[in-house]
């Protein structure tokens, strides 16, 4: 029997089935829009928009001239939403990011005032450039503002424009003078997005475009009020109960634990599994995937196929891993071929 004989196949109301095909429609109409400017690389672009239509944020991490920056500044674009770029330096300041309070005249009563002055957060795209290479206390700076979409400074607190999203870039060669981020920063990163070189037929229309003249035009199809929507549209999509224990399966599997059950490999090459924070972005993100191609529910291969970009960065290794050259996509491959995926319904 199949997981969804017993599920509800269809959402709550024809204006949500409407509004999915509208965010089925309008991610096609989006790559349509990026290719414009942007050769390839389909996987990070897939990523970024289920980052988008499930609110999250995402760590893109790749060597230099990859078009990382080019790619979310495109996207900011092409959803005509404002965008910030913050090059993130050893000498960065968390009032750099949030803003602080100025001194300024008073031309109505000839005195001066505090006035806060907006820092670049204040944005609904927002770029933090090569992020390990501020210090932790600048860093996490950018904590509440992913979780709760505010920052509070000085005992007072301001709420930041929807939508808003975090994503950061890493560059992964050079790491002399970088400062690697705490497990609870890395843990707010729905998606740790690796982009790679592109194959040689697109690299060479790369080096093609961007040697020759460039003014793409772009329409906006997707408005960030859409954007909005599309959220609230996919935490109505249903799960089916084998599909949720499938992901926390995936999630649990990659701990050790106490009670010493847990696969050879992974008591021998990890140090800390994933948090519940995986389990959640998974059934997340298999709510969109499933949405942008067509579908109403989710089934077991939306969570496969989100396993890597959100574990990898969620599942530490220990030294035993290092010192074998083990990845953590290589666990990753192995939690998918041990965790059985369930063949009926409950």
């Amino acid at each position: 029997m199949d997981a969804f004989d017993n599920q509800p196949q269809d959402l709550e109301s024809p204006d949500d089935v409407a509004l999915a095909d509208r965010m089925k429609a309008g991610r096609q109409q989006i790559i349509s829009e990026i290719k414009k400017q942007i050769i390839g690389q389909d996987d990070v672009v897939h990523e970024i928009l289920l980052t988008l239509f499930v609110g999250g944020n995402s760590i893109i991490v790749g060597v230099p001239g990859l078009a990382k920056t080019l790619i979310i500044r495109t996207m900011a674009q092409v959803l005509d939403l404002n965008f910030n770029r913050i090059q993130f330096t050893p000498d960065l300041m968390p009032s750099d990011i949030t803003g602080t309070d100025i001194i300024q005249d008073d031309l109505a009563t000839g005195g001066r005032k505090m006035v806060f002055s907006p820092g670049p957060v204040f944005t609904n795209i927002l770029l933090a450039d090569e992020i390990n290479r501020t210090p932790p206390k600048t860093q996490s700076a950018l904590l509440e503002a992913m979780q709760e979409h505010r920052v509070t400074i000085q005992g007072r607190t301001y709420e930041l424009e929807e939508p808003f999203f975090v994503f950061a870039t890493q560059n992964p060669i050079e790491l002399e003078g970088t400062y690697p981020l705490p497990e609870a920063q890395l843990d707010r990163f729905m998606f740790h997005t690796i982009i790679e070189h592109p194959p040689e037929d697109e690299e060479l229309e790369v080096v093609r475009t961007t040697t020759a003249i460039q003014n793409p035009q772009f329409s906006h199809a997707v408005t960030g009020a859409d954007l909005v929507r599309f959220q609230e549209l996919v935490r109505k999509v249903p799960v089916s109960e084998p599909v949720m224990r499938y992901a926390l399966d995936l999630v649990r599997t990659s701990r050790s634990g106490k009670n010493g059950d847990a696969p050879d490999f992974v008591k021998k090459w990890v140090a800390f599994g994933a948090s519940v924070r995986a389990a959640q972005y998974l059934v997340l993100g298999g709510k969109a995937r499933a949405l942008t191609e067509g579908r109403y529910h989710v089934n077991f291969e939306d969570i496969r196929a989100l396993a890597h970009p959100v574990m990898r960065h969620r599942v530490l290794t220990n030294f035993h891993a290092t010192s074998e050259g083990v990845s953590t996509d290589q666990i990753v491959d192995q939690l998918l071929e041990v965790v059985a995926v369930p063949t009926s319904g409950m």
